[in-house]
Order: structure tokens, then C-alpha cells, then sequence
């Protein structure tokens, strides 16, 4: 059987036409025209997600609309017609701590929240009986569909008197600290346990997010690293928690951004204030934007409630914020984890 292509040269290079001959044709892409309950459905998913940005505009302009009132009336008429405002001298002045408290409040609960829901997710993945895991992972997500004013409930009146003695006792050993130092609160109404059951609440949320990502590291990563002698630990250590990182962070700012607009649990248990204050076991130090709209919006006058609608928008702003920089950090770290 001859073959059709010329000799090659004397230096051992075939023409620059045999070449070409020889690579395989690409295929031409054919364009699939969607017909039918194709075109149906390609249209409502794509009407779908441009009615998220749309209704994400409508809540913007609703706020700073109804908002505009109050941020350009001065602020010694504010002041005088809002008589809530206590000692502040301008609208910034009193929305500043309540941004504090609610970032606080948030950030203390993340912090609670985030180890233990990593434990429980990666002993229901990795350590757990399937049996066992299932009926664990099945209560944990149970807590998510409690009211938050059960929350309320059960943090003011079980879970405070619970923790009178453990905050008495981080205030004598621990209050060179200053989230411990001050005077702790007989009623124990104050920050740390409005974070602790802000905690409760986000759990949830991390663990089921966090356990889904680890379930969907790859085996051949996890039997790579047994076979070189890894313990369990180990294998987690340097194949499990790498890949599931992005997750990890998309699961803590989803807990976030519950925990950042939570309204009836920090109404009922917080003993407010409007404090730029670090301390977290004594009473009437913060307050949080959305306990605040709840606890004023019924006895607010019309600029009262344009100036409640500001903090609210300032609470958007935040949740924005917020989330972008989760997905940027998500997006920085996709090719390395198994958010790809």
C-alpha cells in the first residue's frame, strides 16, 4: 500500500503541504437552534435570573427613595423631630454604632459558629456511620426551621440565666481582656449571649454548605494520600480542607449575612445602647440596625421612619459588601479548590 505523501527532504522535513495534510480537521461547530419547550426554558431560566437584578435594583431605589428625607433634612431639625435619637447630633452619628453593634454582633457569632460547624460537618463526611450521619445531619438541619422568635425566647429566658456564672467568671479571670472587662449584667441580656444564639442560628447554614463541598473532594485525592501513609487527619489536612476552601468561605458569609440582618432573636435578649463599645458582658452598650427598626418603627413619625429606612440602607450596603468580597475571594482561589 503506497502512501501519498511526498519524501521528506534531505534535511528530514516534509513539506509544509504534508503537514497540513496530516493534522486532523476540526470539526465545524454547528449552531443547536432551540425549539419548542428548549426555547421555553432557556427563556424563563434566563428571565429567572434577570429578574433577581432587577428586584435587587427595586429594593436599592425603594430605600434610598424613602430614605432621601432624612438624609437631607439638617440635622438639628432631624434631631428635634426624632426624638429617639438621643444625644446624637446628625443622622451619622447615630447610625455609626449601630452599624458597630451589628458588625460585632455578627462577627462574634461567625466566630462561634464557624469551628463547630466544621466539626460537625466533617465528622457527618468523613469519621460519622452512614446511618449515623444522616440522623445527625438531619437534626443539625432542623435548626434552621425554627423561628427566630423561638430563638428569642429560648436565649432571654433558658439560655441567660445559664450563662450568668460562665460570663461572671470571664470577667474575674479574663478581664484584662476588653471584650470581657466592665461590669457583667445580672440578667446577662448583653452581646455575648445575643452572639452565642446568633451562633445557633447560622449553624446550620455553615454545616450543610461545608459538608456538601467535603463530600465532593475527589476520591482519588483522599486514596492518594492513605496510600502514602496519611493518617485520617492527615488526608483531611492536605486533600479535604485544600480543595474545599472557596466553600468554606461561601458557607461562613452565607452564616454572615443571616446573622447581619437577624431581627426578633437580638430584640428580645439585647439590653441596647448606642455605644461605640467593645465590651460584650456588660448591658446597654450596642445595638443592632434591624432590633433597632423592629423596636422603633411602631411609634415613628414620618421622618422617623425615613430615618430608620437609612439605617436599613446602610445595613444593604453592608450585606453588598459583604458578599462581594466573598465572591472575589471565592473567585481568587476557584482553580485551587472545588469551587470549579
Amino acid at each position: 500500500m503506497t502512501s501519498t505523501q511526498s519524501p521528506p527532504t534531505q534535511d528530514g522535513v516534509r513539506p509544509a503541504e504534508d503537514v497540513e495534510s496530516a493534522r486532523p480537521s476540526r470539526r465545524r461547530r454547528t449552531r443547536v437552534v432551540d425549539k419548542g419547550a428548549s426555547r421555553l426554558f432557556r427563556w424563563t431560566a434566563t428571565g429567572a435570573g434577570a429578574l433577581i437584578l432587577v428586584v435587587l435594583v427595586a429594593v436599592a431605589a425603594f430605600l434610598v427613595l424613602r430614605a432621601w428625607p432624612a438624609l437631607t433634612t439638617p440635622a438639628a431639625e432631624l434631631t428635634e423631630k426624632v426624638s429617639w435619637m438621643g444625644e446624637a447630633t446628625s443622622l451619622l452619628d447615630f447610625v455609626g454604632p449601630l452599624i458597630f453593634g451589628t458588625v460585632l454582633a455578627a462577627a462574634l457569632a461567625l466566630v462561634i459558629a464557624t469551628p463547630i460547624a466544621l466539626g460537625i460537618a466533617l465528622f457527618t463526611s468523613h469519621y460519622a456511620p452512614r446511618r449515623l450521619a444522616s440522623g445527625l445531619g438531619y437534626l443539625v438541619d432542623l435548626l434552621a426551621a425554627i423561628p427566630s422568635v423561638v430563638y428569642g425566647l429560648w436565649g432571654g429566658l433558658v439560655l441567660a440565666p445559664m450563662v450568668k456564672p460562665v460570663w461572671a467568671w470571664l470577667n474575674e479571670y479574663l478581664g484584662f481582656i476588653p471584650f470581657f472587662a466592665g461590669t457583667v449584667s445580672p440578667t446577662a441580656r448583653v452581646l455575648m449571649t445575643v452572639g452565642l444564639v446568633l451562633a445557633v442560628m447560622i449553624l446550620p447554614i455553615i454545616t450543610a454548605v461545608s459538608r456538601e463541598v467535603f463530600l465532593q473532594t475527589p476520591r482519588l485525592h483522599e486514596e492518594a494520600a492513605l496510600a502514602l501513609g496519611a493518617t485520617r487527619w492527615e488526608m483531611i489536612r492536605v486533600a479535604v480542607l485544600p480543595f474545599a476552601r472557596s466553600g468554606i468561605v461561601s458557607a461562613a458569609m452565607l452564616g454572615l449575612g443571616r446573622a447581619l440582618g437577624e431581627t426578633m432573636a437580638v430584640l428580645m435578649i439585647l439590653s441596647p445602647g448606642f455605644l461605640y463599645s467593645f465590651k460584650l458582658l456588660e448591658a446597654g452598650q450596642q445595638q443592632t440596625i434591624a432590633a433597632n427598626i423592629a423596636a422603633q418603627f411602631p411609634e415613628a413619625n414620618p421622618l422617623g421612619v425615613s430615618a430608620l429606612i437609612a439605617t436599613g440602607l446602610a445595613l444593604f450596603v453592608i450585606t453588598l459588601v459583604v458578599n462581594m468580597a466573598a465572591r472575589a475571594i471565592v473567585a481568587r482561589r476557584k482553580d485551587f479548590s472545588g469551587a470549579n
